[in-house]
This record gives C-alpha cells, structure tokens and sequence, in this order.
C-alpha cells in the first residue's frame, strides 16, 4: 500500500531506524507476507537485519511480542505500528533517548478525535492518570500514537492479555498493566511533529497529501530507509548508487541517485 511516493512500510520502519533500531521483525497476516519479505528481504540493503513472521488472525497487537518473544530474546523492545507516520525535526535524537526505557514508555499527541484512539490523561505534574482504549467519553485529547517502547518485561505481560470487547488483545491493556505498577512513562509530542494514522482512506489520502507537500517543499523525501541507512553510516555511497540504480526508472530512485557526495545534515 502506497503513502504517496513508497511503501506505507517505509514509514514506521524509517522511524525505528532514527531511533537507532537496526534489528527489526516485521509481522504480517497470511496474505502480505509474500509481498513484504519480497519487498524488504533480509535488511541488508539497508544494513539492517530484518526478519519475517506471520501473524495467522488479527488477534490484537499484544500478539506480536508472543509471536516474537525469541526474536527479542532478553532485549528491550519497541513496537511500532505498520500503518503510522511519524515526522518532525530533532525526531532522531527524541527516538533515540527512548530506547533504553525502564518500564513502558508512549507517545502521546493533541488530536480533534481521541476517542478513535487510544487516550492518555495525565495530572497537572504531568503522571499519568489514565489510558483507555477508544474510550466513548475521552478524559483528554491526547491519543497514543502506535509507536511503544518496553523493558523485556512485556514478554510476559502481553502474554496474559485476554481479549478485550472487540475479540482480540489490546495494546492499551498491555500499557495499563504498567500503569497499575507505576512504570508507564508518556512522551508528549509538540506540535512541530506530524503523526499521521493511514488506517482509513480519508486518513490515507491525507497522509500522502502531507507527504508530498513535505517533499515537494523542501526538497528531502520523508520515511526514505536508503538515506536514513547511508546518513548514518550503515551502508557506503557504493550501495547507495546500487539501490539507486535498481530504482532508476522512479523519482525515488534519481532521489537516491543525487544524494551521493552530497553529504550535508
């Protein structure tokens, strides 16, 4: 599925890479799988390590950290969301702090329509009060984006998630278990980051929208996996070229193709 320019994939994918992430299990349902390990491979062109699974029903969120518990092994961990966009200056230095978390951490943005959402409340000294699951009457306007970082105590706790209302697990059950202990921490975005959620189509399309005008107006493209790999220094300007090459015919790959020798922040 494409946001604008490239995979919806790209995004949450180029997102762990700014936090530093380079071992990264991709999860999809029986039908896409096929496609996204086609799509992805192993990571190496992008000197990552990427691995595939497959989720058989849609049985909620917590499920990905029973489906890769021994992928994550005794690490900590970070789940993000297939169909999120994250963007905003400084991201990469703000993702990063978050990876070495003590308990759980969330994100948290002012949206017009939290109870779509999950919902985060907090006191005046900024704790947390609550956090519900498309609640029907929000107690703040503040959704939880679907980016999460855990100690590897989640193994655990999101293997005793049962099924909520819907039929299935949520993620927000695995976040108010670490709330009860007193160890979820939330991050507030500023209005300077954009989160979009590309799970509908009006939300597809206005998330492409803002992609391009980002693109078109500044000129750098957002949630490009090549560059964000060669500006950190995990593939050269050799593989760089190559992946340009082998993309030659699109805008995205001529993008590739200029940024060579044109190293600049």
């Amino acid at each position: 599925m494409p946001v604008f320019d490239k995979p919806m994939i790209y995004y949450p994918l180029s997102t762990l890479m700014l936090a530093g992430i380079r071992e990264v299990l991709v999860i999809s349902g029986p039908d896409d799988a096929s496609a996204v390990r086609g799509l992805l491979g192993d990571g190496d062109v992008v000197g990552m390590r990427i691995e595939h699974a497959v989720q058989p029903r849609p049985d909620g969120v917590p499920q990905a950290f029973v489906i890769g518990a021994d992928f994550v092994g005794d690490a900590k961990v970070a789940l993000a969301l297939g169909d999120n966009v994250l963007h905003g200056p400084g991201a990469d230095a703000a993702l990063a702090a978050h990876t070495d978390v003590d308990g759980a951490l969330v994100l948290a943005s002012r949206v017009s329509n939290p109870g779509d959402y999950g919902v985060v409340a907090f006191d005046r000294d900024g704790h947390v009060l609550s956090i519900e699951e498309k609640p029907r009457h929000p107690r703040s306007d503040f959704a939880v984006p679907g980016l999460y970082f855990y100690d590897n105590g989640v193994l655990d706790i999101a293997a005793s998630i049962r099924p909520g209302v819907r039929g299935r697990s949520e993620i927000t059950a695995v976040n108010e278990v670490y709330r009860r202990l007193g160890r979820l921490h939330v991050n507030v975005l500023g209005p300077e980051t954009a989160w979009l959620d590309t799970g509908g189509f009006e939300s597809l399309a206005v998330a492409a929208e803002f992609v391009r005008t980002v693109e078109v107006r500044q000129g750098h493209k957002v949630g490009c996996i090549e560059e964000i790999a060669w500006r950190r220094g995990w593939i050269d300007d050799d593989r760089l070229l190559d992946r340009a090459q082998q993309l030659r015919s699109s805008r995205y790959g001529q993008y590739l193709s200029l940024l060579a020798g044109q190293r600049h922040p």
